[in-house]
C-alpha cells in the first residue's frame, strides 16, 4: 500500500480527480467564477499546465510530470489551508469567454452579466444601436473590456472609486488590446458631468451588512468595498437610480446587478417597472430598467436615495 496516495496521480484527469475530492471533504466554499468543486480543481490544474479550459477530454488522460504535480497540490493545499479563491492563487479569471487577471485588487470576475454580453444584449436593447456604452463600478474591467471586445465599435468606458482596481482594469485593457475602452476614476456618477451614454452596465455593491459579516473565508481575501452596500443592500444602487436618467440617452437602457437584494427594491419600489432578466440558470437578481421608466419615477427614487448615507 502506498504511503502518500498523491504518488499515485498521474494523468490530468487523476489530478482533478483528486483536486474535486479533496476540496469536497474539505468544506470549501465556492462562488468565485466556479460554483463547485470539479470546475475550481479543474481550473487549478489547467491553468498550472498552461491548458485552455476547453481542452478536449482527450487530454485527461495525458501524464503530467513530477514538477507540475507538485506545483498543482501546492496550490490544491493552499486552498484548502488558506481559503483563497482559485482565481487569486492562479493570477487568472475567465468571463465571458476571455482571460482576465484576477487579484485582490478587486472583485473575482463572476457577474452574470457576461451571458447578456454574448448575447449583444438583446432581447433587451431591441436593436437600438449603442455608440457609447459605460461600465459603473467597473472593478476589474471585466464587463467594460468585455463589451468593447464583443462590440468593437462602441466607445466603452468604465469607472471606478478605487485606484487599485482602476490600475487592475488598465492592466486587463492591455492584456486584452481593448482599445476602444477607457477607465475614469469617479464616484458613481460624480465625475461625469454631462456626458450620456445609450447603455449603462453596472454590477455595484449590493450585499447587506449581516450578510458581509458572515461570508465565508474565501470572501476576505475580496475589498469589502466591493461588496457591503448598506442594511438592504441598496445603498448605492439606488442612487445609481436617481442620478442615471442624467446620463442617459433619451431612450437609453440601464442593466443592474442586485443579487439577492432584489426583494428589498422591488419593495421600496413596486411601481417602477424592472425586467428581471432570465439566465440559462434562472433569474439572477439582475434587471433591465428604461430611462423613460425611470424618469417617470424619479421624485420617488430621490426621495429614497437622498435619505441614504
Amino acid at each position: 500500500m502506498t504511503a502518500d496516495p498523491a504518488a499515485e496521480l498521474h494523468s490530468i484527469i487523476d489530478l482533478i480527480r483528486y483536486g474535486a475530492s479533496r476540496f469536497n471533504a474539505a468544506g470549501l466554499t465556492f462562488g468565485h467564477s466556479h460554483d463547485n468543486a470539479l470546475d475550481e480543481a479543474t481550473h487549478i490544474v489547467l491553468h498550472t499546465l498552461h491548458l485552455p479550459p476547453d481542452i478536449g477530454p482527450a487530454y485527461g488522460q495525458a501524464r503530467v510530470t513530477a514538477a507540475e504535480k507538485a506545483e498543482i497540490l501546492a496550490l490544491f493545499a493552499r486552498r484548502i489551508d488558506e481559503r483563497i479563491p482559485a482565481a487569486y492563487l492562479t493570477g487568472e479569471a475567465w468571463f465571458a469567454g476571455l482571460s482576465f487577471k484576477s487579484d485582490a485588487r478587486a472583485l473575482v470576475p463572476r457577474s452574470p452579466i457576461a451571458e447578456l454580453i454574448e448575447a449583444g444584449f438583446e432581447p433587451w436593447l431591441g436593436g437600438r444601436p449603442v455608440h457609447r456604452a459605460l461600465d459603473l463600478c467597473t472593478g476589474s474591467g471585466c464587463i467594460a473590456i468585455a463589451m468593447g471586445h464583443y462590440n468593437p465599435d462602441w466607445h466603452v468606458y468604465g469607472i471606478d472609486i478605487s485606484d487599485d482596481a482602476l490600475a487592475l482594469a488598465a492592466e486587463n485593457k492591455q492584456r486584452l488590446h481593448a482599445d476602444n475602452v477607457h477607465f475614469l476614476k469617479s464616484n458613481l456618477f460624480d465625475g461625469l458631468l454631462g456626458t450620456h451614454y445609450d447603455l449603462i452596465v453596472t454590477n455595484p455593491p449590493y450585499v447587506t451588512n449581516d450578510e458581509t459579516d458572515a461570508l465565508p473565508k474565501e470572501y476576505s481575501y475580496e475589498p469589502e468595498l466591493g461588496l457591503r452596500a448598506g442594511d438592504d443592500g441598496l445603498d448605492l444602487v439606488l442612487k445609481i437610480l436617481r442620478d442615471a436618467p442624467l446620463h442617459l440617452s433619451q431612450d437609453g437602457l440601464l442593466i443592474c446587478e442586485v443579487g439577492e437584494s432584489e426583494r428589498a427594491l422591488v419593495k421600496l419600489l413596486p411601481d417602477v417597472e424592472f425586467v428581471w432578466i432570465e439566465f440559462k440558470v434562472g433569474q439572477m437578481g439582475i434587471f433591465a430598467v428604461e430611462c423613460s421608466e425611470l424618469i417617470v419615477h424619479h421624485p420617488r427614487i430621490r426621495e429614497l436615495a437622498d435619505a441614504r448615507p
